[in-house]
């Protein structure tokens, strides 16, 4: 497995990486991440209060690097209320050997010794106007502290987003810079996550897209989402297929559907595009989605899609005269 994902990343750096920066990625078209405080219901979009999101710095990065957090509190516009604003919500970033590799930090159960590894920075946010509609920043991160994992594309970090109390929903953004005041992208840099909890849209004219890998050894996968309240539908876009449905689930319930990897696909890119309902698009509505291998592993989307967004390739048969 290791030669395919170094080979991969090697692919990867000569790729433009400007959009790898922000998390939701600009190609993702997603509003905002989302956490919900331990006390929440999980018919609210959010199946265990939990969150990770990786960031791989090239090994060659010498100067410090920054994780910032756009609107990191719980009480303001951006936010969801249930009752009354109470929820605390807990950013850590971890580095150090086994903070990434660690496979239970790799699962969609969130348990065991996910946070694995040396914590270097946390805090702990409520309500306070004070980071409402702001950015915090997290740094400067000494880039050697990160795990090094080559088959990843270098130093690797982890931030685990926990909602620790309350019931509310905490959505919010991400930003991994080489700035501790502005948004400068980190040159070669990218986020990956193994199971994505995210606001969809309002609007039925919007498209939301994440964007799998699919490597060598994939020959199928299964996708399971959670709570998607049946808005609309979720389909594939790869070189082979061209708008292959996925099932999709309703309120406070998972629901999963298994595809076939055909040859032409290994080594490029999905597209997944959620689609939102055109005539009855649900409003407020936060879902959770992970892909599982064959061999039960989970596998990365990334923050920009390796290889560019794949395009479905048409063929066109030609009948011989008679």
């Amino acid at each position: 497995m290791k030669p395919l994902i170094i080979t991969l990343f090697a692919f990867m750096l000569g790729l433009q990486v400007a959009n790898a920066q922000p998390v939701p990625g600009a190609d993702e078209n997603i509003p905002y991440l989302i956490t919900f405080g331990k006390g929440g219901e999980t018919a609210w979009g959010d199946d265990n209060f939990v969150q990770i999101i990786f960031f791989s710095i090239p090994a060659d990065q010498n100067t410090p690097v920054y994780i910032r957090v756009y609107d990191p509190d719980c009480g303001g516009e951006n936010d969801e209320m249930k009752s009354s604003w109470n929820t605390k919500t807990k950013f850590t970033i971890y580095g150090g050997a086994g903070s990434c590799s660690n496979k239970d930090a790799q699962k969609c159960n969130e348990k065991g010794n996910y946070k694995s590894g040396t914590m270097l920075l946390t805090k702990t946010f409520g309500s306070e106007p004070t980071f409402d509609g702001k950015w915090y920043t997290f740094g400067p991160i000494n880039p050697s502290e990160g795990e090094n994992l080559p088959e990843f594309g270098g130093r690797t970090f982890k931030l685990v987003i926990e909602g620790i109390s309350g019931d509310d929903g905490n959505m919010y953004r991400l930003f991994l810079s080489r700035n501790g005041n502005n948004n400068v992208k980190v040159d070669g840099a990218f986020a990956y996550y193994f199971k994505y909890k995210f606001r969809m849209h309002d609007s039925g004219t919007e498209v939301s897209h994440i964007y799998p890998y699919i490597d060598n050894r994939v020959v199928s996968i299964k996708q399971s989402n959670f709570d998607w309240d049946n808005d609309g539908f979720l389909r594939i876009i790869s070189v082979s297929k061209n708008g292959v449905m996925m099932k999709v689930s309703n309120d406070d319930e998972w629901q999963s559907s298994t595809h076939k990897i055909d040859d032409a696909e290994k080594n490029s890119s999905w597209d997944i595009q959620m689609i939102k309902s055109k005539s009855k698009p649900l409003k407020n509505n936060n879902v959770v989605i992970y892909l599982e291998n064959q061999y039960g592993e989970l596998l990365p989307f990334y923050s920009v899609p390796i290889g560019g967004i794949p395009k479905y390739k048409y063929t066109i048969g030609v009948k011989p005269k008679k």
